[in-house]
């Protein structure tokens, strides 16, 4: 086989408190190892101090996940050639973002393992079977995607929503709430539903597309979520918190007038319709610099959507499917 010289530049921290350097190695390698076989020829060879996890090298712990080139994935899954086209020629390997580091690539996972407690993610029922729950083939097949989930972390590493608030529970744990709501062994369901519509859970994700871009095992954390919305979204006599009222006022002004009136918007969701005075306080500071900065927009100003019948017709019928 071929090989080359490549460049690797790894990020380098030595405790929690250390500002992070750079430290570049060059290492003889083939196109064809993966990214953690480069990291045990610097390790072993070059420099024994580099600290990072690795444990079944087959893709199936999560234990290497890292970021490489700016991105979330497995060390022992993502060959060098791959990395160096990905990178036009370069390879910069950092620890999973969105969690503390211990050292180099070593971050502390306790933020991602909290956020999948929150979820409670085992099944849980009060009757008890005689005998083992079994399930048909298409039972089981509601539960593949989110069961498949390894836990590495790199979808939570690339989180918008945890940027933005770090109580956010995680993509991770959301796919797995997706599984148990899925399940038809569990009976907490309706318990489950209150809580994962509740701030932090379901109605936070950003919906950036990041976790699926980076899931190794294909789970696509976002599809997973969206059926969690559309779970609580069909169930009756929820009480109408905020992200329901979001999403149900978002259809009800396009439905009006084929697009968003924004001099409503705000009050509806927010100012609960002129019915939360908090809300509507809240929104005061927000409205005052909107009209020094010329864009608060009148409600005279609207004009409805040309195509708004059009719009109006095609969210009526799918809101008839049953």
């Amino acid at each position: 086989m071929f090989t080359m010289k490549v460049p690797i530049r790894i990020r380098r921290q030595p405790d929690r408190t250390s500002r992070p350097t750079y430290q570049t190695y060059e290492v003889e390698c083939e196109a064809g190892n993966t990214v953690l076989d480069v990291l045990n020829k610097i390790q072993w060879e070059q420099d024994g101090t580099l600290v990072y996890r690795r444990n079944c090298r087959n893709a199936i712990c999560g234990s290497c996940a890292m970021r490489v080139n700016g991105r979330a994935i497995l060390a022992c899954h993502n060959l060098i050639g791959d990395e160096l086209e990905e990178g036009h020629g370069q390879i910069t390997i950092q620890p999973l973002g969105n969690l503390p580091v211990i050292r180099d690539l070593v971050v502390d996972m306790g933020k991602f393992w909290a956020g999948l407690k929150r979820v409670d993610p085992t099944v849980s029922t009060t009757n008890l079977p005689e005998r083992e729950s079994l399930q048909t083939p298409a039972q089981r097949a509601k539960l593949q995607a989110a069961a498949n989930c390894i836990l590495c972390g790199a979808c939570y590493s690339e989180c918008n929503a945890v940027v933005g608030d770090e109580n956010f529970v995680g993509p991770h744990a959301l796919a797995k709430a997706q599984r148990l709501l899925a399940d038809n062994r569990d009976d907490h369901t309706q318990e489950r539903i209150q809580q994962y519509t509740q701030p932090n859970f379901a109605w936070d994700c950003t919906r950036c597309f990041n976790c699926n871009e980076v899931c190794p095992v294909g789970v696509q954390p976002l599809n997973r979520i969206t059926e969690i919305k559309q779970t609580i979204l069909q169930t009756p006599d929820l009480v109408e918190s905020t992200p329901l009222r979001h999403r149900h006022t978002l259809v009800d002004l396009v439905k009006e007038g084929g697009w968003i009136d924004e001099s409503k918007f705000g009050l509806q969701v927010v100012g609960n319709g002129g019915r939360s005075l908090p809300g509507l306080l809240s929104l005061v500071p927000l409205g005052l610099r909107m009209i020094l900065k010329g864009k608060l927009p009148a409600p005279w100003h609207f004009k409805a959507s040309q195509g708004t019948q059009e719009v109006r017709a095609i969210i009526t019928a799918i809101q008839r499917k049953p």
